[in-house]
């Protein structure tokens, strides 16, 4: 008994992205962006009919359900792409950026997507890695795409892999 309360983790599911999810949504992408989106843009977003998103939520909580992280994406025409992606710091390297994008590669799939883009940061070396080992390739570059809040610039990779 001691030893499960010792190794206790963190449990997760994933689930569709809801309406209600939206005010958490904004904070923990404040909390990883230096724009945070609000709650009204994302619900906008997710009464788009091509628009879809999912959460993670902590399963194995004692009050309540925490955050985990979210993927926003949207599909239009055979092409999807990655809107917007936050995992909760304090839950990073538990595997759900992974869960996230394999859920949103899957949606995007089934509605009709041939191809999956998202941009990243160049210098965010762990999201950049995890979409390596997704599949996504690098397939252009915008310089100086990111202001930091230092005033710096940072280039955005463009990445791509294929759905089918």
């Amino acid at each position: 008994m001691l030893d499960d309360y010792l190794t206790w983790k963190p449990y997760f599911e994933v689930v569709p992205m809801e309406a209600g999810d939206c005010l958490e949504i904004s904070e923990l992408h404040g909390q990883r962006f230096p724009r945070r989106w609000s709650d009204g843009e994302f619900q906008n977003l997710l009464l788009q009919q091509n628009v879809f998103g999912f959460v993670a939520r902590q399963t194995n909580a004692f009050f309540s359900k925490p955050l985990g992280g979210f993927v926003l994406s949207r599909e239009a025409a055979g092409e999807a792409e990655i809107l917007t992606v936050a995992v909760n710091e304090k839950f990073g390297r538990v595997g759900l950026g992974w869960r996230l994008m394999q859920a949103a590669l899957r949606e995007a799939a089934s509605r009709g997507g041939e191809s999956m883009f998202l941009e990243v940061e160049a210098a965010n070396r762990p999201a950049v890695e995890l979409y390596r080992k997704l599949g996504f390739q690098k397939v252009g570059e915008r310089p100086a795409y990111y202001a930091g809040p230092d005033g710096t610039r940072s280039s955005a990779l463009v990445m791509s892999r294929v759905l089918r």
